[in-house]
């Protein structure tokens, strides 16, 4: 089964701190290895206010938004953010994020993914065969290079041994904590319900 539904597939092709796993946080020539705990990720669209003294805040809508659209849930407090050469508001992007165990951590993070390299990636292992079942195989994820050099990859791995037990003790524990990343697009704290 697909790892990203159908209605999204078109917007994943062509051109770590707290509770998260950052692929842009990893070192150049590391890596980072977890389990997926849901194979269903929230899909949304991203764009990035900021304030007029250079506080930034994502905005996620579970559709692709209009300007309009934006503008309304920023509203007077932020504008968009400009792009690298400062000529035009920065395109909206599609993203998932997804609840996984960090081996790092040893913790529940959430994971998001706005590199579509690594969003397909990650699809087209969900529909390898082998792979029926992600929820049963570890990730590991590696990064070269910097800023626009910045090279991902993405390769599933046998689950280590002896942490299934590890993962299912740190999934339940976060859900029955109030884990809900839907919360995402409301701007809310995805671990814990307010």
């Amino acid at each position: 089964m697909p790892f990203i539904s159908d209605k999204n597939k078109s917007a994943a092709s062509g051109g770590s701190g707290g509770g998260y796993l950052n692929p842009s946080k990893i070192q150049s020539g590391g890596n980072v290895r977890f389990a997926l705990l849901d194979d269903q990720p929230l899909e949304f669209f991203e764009c990035w206010g900021e304030t007029a003294d250079g506080k930034t805040k994502p905005f996620r809508f579970a559709e692709d938004p209009s300007p309009e659209d934006i503008q309304e849930e920023m509203g007077v407090d932020y504008s968009r953010r400009l792009n690298r050469d400062g000529t035009a508001p920065e395109k909206v992007k599609f993203a998932i994020a997804v609840p996984v165990y960090s081996y790092d951590s040893s913790a529940v993070q959430i994971m998001q993914l706005g590199q579509k390299s690594l969003i397909n990636e990650l699809d087209s292992v969900s529909q390898m065969e082998d792979y029926a079942d992600l929820l049963a195989w570890d990730f590991v994820l590696g990064k070269e290079g910097v800023g626009l050099e910045t090279r991902y990859s993405l390769r599933p791995a046998p689950r280590k041994k002896g942490a299934q037990a590890d993962i299912e003790t740190a999934w339940t524990e976060a859900r029955d904590s109030g884990f809900d990343i839907s919360r995402l697009l409301t701007g809310d704290n995805p671990f814990k319900a307010n």
